[in-house]
């Protein structure tokens, strides 16, 4: 808030700040009527709700390349992002932008064909709100999808990174999806992250690659986001991997930090779609469509990899 000149003062008097309590309480109250609330959330929920029959208990959010998972339903309904309420849009290419619930074979589940990115002008809380409609309609894991870059030196393009960890940067910067007043009845307010991913599902992962027989293209590594939407430099992608990334990404860590706030088991995986460039004298750069082409080509095996977790998850939940 700009200083203030006093009142009785000519236009030539001192300048003053404004009451602190003041200050405070429009700050707040700012914060509060820019971030979805709980009753908004829940009239988005009851509309899909009121609308669909099958009451899933997974949810899976597809990256880039990736919306052929939702394609692979059956018995669906979909439902424009833009026609449900206090829904953004998505603006990316190769994201469809609507919401599918359908049967994973026999599982219900319910995909985000799309996402929403820092980098498309939404801030974090709205990025990640899809992830509160999900806990609200009744879902309990949540499998996350993204393309990533691998920064590992031992991953190759067309591998699967399971996330076993993330790093968030932006948060470091002071940019976090629960900022704002806190809502108990979505979760506390210093929600823990020493266990943001679940161990047992990434066990199940591990399980489930062996089966397939992609357990030399299957590694489990630590992710992080940034905010996207140039590529990084080099000088980053070094500074990277000095702190124990593996793989770099623009969304996944504001989506798993509001799970988690929410109390959904999460797991999560990255397709690697390129190699990063940390070397000054590399001349390659990289590029969206490459981002696409390679989810095209690993299409198959992503979607069983995804039937295979799901239904372990279903498994899980019938004897819990």
């Amino acid at each position: 808030m700009p200083f203030e000149r006093t009142n009785g003062h000519s236009s030539n008097g001192p300048l003053t700040r404004p009451n602190e309590n003041e200050f405070l309480h429009t700050a707040v109250k700012h914060i509060s009527h820019s971030a979805y609330s709980f009753e908004m959330l829940l009239e988005s929920a009851q509309y899909l709700l009121d609308r669909v029959s099958i009451r899933p208990k997974i949810g899976i959010i597809c990256g880039s390349g990736m919306g052929s998972i939702a394609d692979s339903l059956t018995d669906v309904k979909t439902f424009p992002y833009e026609e449900i309420p206090h829904f953004p849009s998505s603006t990316v290419k190769g994201h469809v932008g609507q919401l599918v619930f359908g049967y994973l074979e026999d599982v219900p589940v319910m995909c985000m064909q799309g996402r929403f990115h820092y980098y498309e002008g939404y801030p974090l809380w709205k990025c990640s709100m899809p992830v509160r409609v999900m806990k609200l309609v009744g879902v309990s894991h949540l499998i996350a999808t993204n393309a990533a870059g691998g920064l590992n030196s031992k991953y190759k393009v067309g591998d699967i990174m399971m996330v076993r960890d993330h790093v968030n940067m932006m948060g470091f910067a002071g940019n976090n999806p629960l900022q704002g007043p806190n809502d108990d009845r979505f979760g506390p307010r210093f929600p823990p992250m020493n266990r943001a991913y679940n161990k047992e599902l990434l066990e199940i992962g591990c399980q489930v690659a062996s089966e397939m027989g992609i357990s030399d293209i299957v590694h489990r590594g630590v992710y992080t986001c940034l905010g996207g939407p140039n590529f990084e430099t080099v000088a980053e992608l070094k500074m990277l991997s000095m702190v124990g990334v593996d793989a770099v990404g623009m969304s996944t860590v504001h989506e798993v930090i509001t799970a988690r706030h929410c109390d959904l088991q999460v797991f999560a995986f990255s397709l690697i779609t390129n190699q990063c460039v940390i070397d000054d004298d590399c001349h390659d750069e990289v590029n969206h469509e490459e981002v696409m082409d390679v989810g095209k080509m690993r299409q198959p095996l992503l979607q069983e990899f995804v039937l295979r977790i799901v239904q372990r998850i279903k498994t899980k939940l019938s004897t819990n």
